[in-house]
């Protein structure tokens, strides 16, 4: 097949650069090595909008993640994803931090980030009454928000195919010829030719430039683990809590999620596997320690999953996004570590830019549909929101998830969606049947029935999230 620009990588960043192409008249293809999009560090990290206060002026990063938060709002509003502007304390827990909080208060100032201040005891046990006993001030960031990063994800990708791309899974780039102006792609689902190639695949990103023979990108996969507690604990924090950062990120934070969780993590552990992403007794043990630190009534007890992700480090120390000195037509979007969630709708507007600027003379689609209706969420509706819905089809009537209060019906928008769900976790992201407290220990199997049944597929072809994941084999009776 030939495309005028293959995205590599459907995390956050390649799903949202397709979509903004997908606005032109251009043929377009979205090529994941995994079964689903959002498989790598954008199902697994903190999911918060950063204000833009921690990156160094001047940087990409700073530039990014300012824009991105401009951008985020009408972005999710288009997608139909919840976006909560929650606001962000850095804590200090001695005079000694102090110093940093007002470093990092001029360097947001020099980002243009607003409305930061520093506030002392008194009023940070005002903003956040849980606050660890040793906390003596904290900056104060209004602006910060929450977002789930692979709901983002999966909106933009359905956005972008509803809009004439095309997403391809299970579609691993093992090669990258370059022939008659043309990239030729040896992937695990056949050859591939397109004329740009944007290479946004995490932290194998290093590996797809050197497949042109750009030896110029060097990553390092940082891990991250992580635990989320149950909604019962969602209230002890009411906004992202931070630490100081280090050299290795910005620590770990307490946070609520938007769907009322808390979120504690991560770790960062470099190592140089990109596809292990076990959580370690080591990791958790740290993030852990220095959750309690933050909010002391953090309990383990609650916990009801725990789970790991890496970050594509760069020893740049920056985002990298531009043509390759290779080849101009190969846009390289790599490093993007934090806060490339915060920054995505920038990094797709930028790299957008870049793509048009090279092919000159393309227009835009007079049809491009910037909207992707709100799926249905049963469990946020009234009482006779429900009626009606369930009178209009039976399937919303039929809850499958107990937990998350997550009905047949929702289950079976997300399989035949546009780039819909094709295993287990695919469902869970998309609706979040699975995400409750027993993390789909009563509702896993119908979730299994109902995808083979949608499907036509035999039962035991269905995996948890693709290959080698098979979750039954054979009848026993």
């Amino acid at each position: 097949m030939k495309y005028d620009v293959a995205v590599i990588g459907a995390g956050v960043s390649g799903a949202l650069i397709t979509r903004e192409l997908s606005r032109y008249n251009l043929k377009i293809a979205l090529l994941e090595k995994a079964n689903d999009c959002a498989m790598g560090a954008t199902k697994a990290n903190s999911a918060i909008v950063h204000a833009g206060f921690d990156a160094k002026p001047g940087s990409l990063k700073a530039k990014l993640n300012v824009r991105g938060v401009e951008l985020m709002k009408v972005t999710c509003e288009e997608l139909n994803v919840p976006l909560k502007n929650i606001g962000a304390l850095v804590v200090a827990f001695s005079q000694d931090e102090i110093p940093h909080l007002e470093e990092l208060l001029e360097r947001g100032k020099e980002n243009g980030v607003p409305e930061l201040s520093i506030v002392y005891r008194d009023e940070l046990v005002k903003m956040e009454p849980n606050i660890g006993d040793t906390a003596v001030a904290a900056l104060s960031a209004p602006t910060s928000s929450i977002v789930c990063p692979y709901e983002l994800t999966i909106a933009g990708v359905e956005n972008a195919v509803t809009n004439g791309a095309e997403f391809i899974r299970n579609c691993e780039v093992t090669a990258i010829n370059q022939k008659d102006g043309l990239f030729e792609l040896e992937t695990t689902s056949g050859k591939i030719e397109a004329t740009y190639v944007i290479n946004a695949a995490g932290v194998f990103s290093g590996k797809v430039a050197k497949m042109i023979g750009d030896n110029s990108i060097e990553i390092i996969p940082r891990r991250g683990d992580y635990y989320l507690l149950d909604k019962s604990q969602g209230a002890l924090a009411f906004r992202t809590i931070f630490q100081c950062p280090t050299k290795m990120g910005k620590g770990v934070l307490v946070s609520p999620t938007v769907d009322g969780n808390l979120i504690v993590g991560p770790s960062a552990i470099e190592h140089d596997d990109g596809d292990n992403v076990d959580t370690t007794a080591e990791g958790l043990d740290l993030v852990y320690n220095s959750a309690v630190k933050s909010i002391p009534l953090v309990s383990l007890r609650n916990a009801i999953t725990s789970f790991s992700g890496n970050r594509a480090h760069c020893t740049a120390d920056d985002f990298i996004i531009g043509s390759s000195e290779v080849n101009k037509n190969f846009i390289n979007v790599a490093g993007i570590e934090s806060p490339g969630l915060s920054s995505a709708p920038a990094i797709a507007e930028m790299v957008s830019g870049i793509v048009i600027n090279l092919i000159g003379d393309v227009e835009k689609k007079n049809s491009f549909n910037p909207v992707r209706p709100a799926p249905v969420r049963f469990r946020e509706m009234t009482s006779l929101q429900r009626e009606r819905l369930v009178e209009k089809n039976k399937a919303y009537g039929r809850i499958v998830c107990r937990c998350e209060t997550i009905t047949e019906g929702e289950i079976i928008d997300a399989i035949h969606a546009p780039a819909g769900a094709r295993d287990v976790d695919g469902v869970k992201r998309r609706t979040r049947a699975g995400m409750g407290r027993c993390q789909g220990g009563f509702c896993g199997s119908k979730v299994v029935e109902i995808l083979a049944r949608e499907l036509d597929v035999p039962v035991n072809t269905i995996t948890k999230f693709g290959k080698n994941s098979n979750i039954m084999f054979d009848k026993t009776k």
